[in-house]
């Protein structure tokens, strides 16, 4: 998926931080790779305070997809039958050489094609303190089969630190001056009012997903034979102004469309820049994402990456990463009165909408193919 990161302001990570042992003995170095914006600075600096024995080095990269393609490079995976695969629809950035990092963010979409090209390797739990309190939706996400499918008896390939949910963000100030109602779930989309007024994900798996959750499906949906999916569809796209994977705010933004539908993580980051948007987690549910570390394929297995991975859990720490990088965690409740109130819909857990909520999980190739050609085809 081309989830980007819109983050605005300081206190992210640099290019590279390195911090050394005070105790005099050469500290060992443990190499991250990792989604820019993600972990910030302060809990950077809090590790390396506790961990005095390791040396952090931080390579921050823009996009999951070129994080992706790096495991891949490593494995010499990448040929041309590949890219003329599910890779053409993604825009991947050329990248130069580096070292191959023990850690690597890698979105939970991502993680069962990565096992199946063996770009990443199980990770030893036991060696992780936090684990066991860690939800258990938590840890089912991160358990695959050797196919890379959700298995709670497989291994565990994955630990998120953060996530977050596909919403819905809204011109407040329009809607006030022309509605008597706000949006509140995936049906008001298809609302006469809102006619050419829309701006939607470039993505087949969240628009196809969303109609889906309009008619009580799921956005992991096998068979799309499914009466008026396509007739919904094409009702939907006749409200659309916009679609874009990385630009969707810039209409709203300008007043040229009313309401949006984005990644929760692009929204957030800009709202105390924009405060006329307001943002609504559909009430039906929505599809969830997760930002996740992996062990690339032939890295051997070090103590600091297990530390480093257990103070990403622990709850303080988990619940600074949430709040600094506006996003949600896995590992602990964020209170109200550390946030504000714009924000509040979002990063305070809405159990009943979360409950409804899901993974995009990965389909079937012919399913897949389904997905993109109803897609296509009412777009066009």
């Amino acid at each position: 998926m081309e989830r980007r990161s819109f983050l605005l302001g300081a206190g992210t990570v640099a290019l590279s931080q390195l911090f050394v042992s005070c105790s005099g003995k050469k500290p060992a170095t443990l190499y991250v790779q990792l989604l820019k914006n993600s972990i910030p600075n302060q809990v950077v600096n809090r590790f390396s305070k506790v961990e005095q024995n390791t040396q952090l080095k931080f390579a921050p990269v823009g996009q999951l997809e070129d994080l992706f393609k790096q495991l891949q490079t490593w494995q010499k995976k990448t040929d041309k039958k590949d890219n003329e695969g599910w890779h053409r629809f993604i825009p991947f950035a050329k990248s130069g050489k580096t070292t191959k990092a023990d850690l690597v963010t890698l979105g939970d979409y991502w993680i069962s094609v990565a096992i199946k090209q063996n770009l990443i390797q199980s990770l030893d739990v036991s060696q992780l303190k936090q684990w066991s309190s860690l939800p258990q939706r938590w840890q089912e996400l991160g358990k695959r089969n050797d196919q890379g499918q959700i298995d709670p008896q497989g291994k565990v390939w994955a630990v998120p630190y953060r996530w977050g949910n596909t919403v819905i963000v809204y011109r407040r100030d329009k809607f006030l001056q022309e509605f008597d109602w706000t949006p509140s779930d995936w049906s008001d989309l298809w609302r006469k009012e809102l006619r050419d007024r829309i701006s939607l994900l470039d993505q087949p798996r969240e628009v196809v997903g969303l109609v889906l959750k309009k008619l009580g499906k799921s956005y992991n949906t096998k068979n799309l034979d499914i009466p008026n999916l396509e007739l919904e569809l094409q009702k939907l796209n006749q409200q659309v102004k916009f679609y874009s994977s990385d630009r969707y705010l810039e209409p709203l933004l300008t007043g040229e469309t009313w309401l949006a539908v984005g990644w929760s993580s692009d929204i957030l980051s800009i709202l105390g820049h924009y405060p006329q948007l307001s943002v609504v987690i559909p009430r039906s549910g929505t599809a969830l994402w997760a930002d996740m570390w992996v062990r690339p394929t032939g890295k051997n297995s070090q103590n600091s990456l297990y530390k480093w991975i257990d103070f990403c859990l622990q709850p303080r720490i988990s619940q600074q990463i949430s709040l600094l990088t506006k996003t949600n965690s896995p590992s602990a409740q964020v209170n109200a009165s550390d946030i504000s109130e714009s924000w509040q819909k979002v990063l305070l857990n809405n159990f009943e909408a979360l409950d409804k909520s899901e993974f995009l999980l990965p389909l079937p190739p012919d399913t897949a193919v389904q997905y993109e050609s109803l897609f296509k085809k009412i777009k066009s």
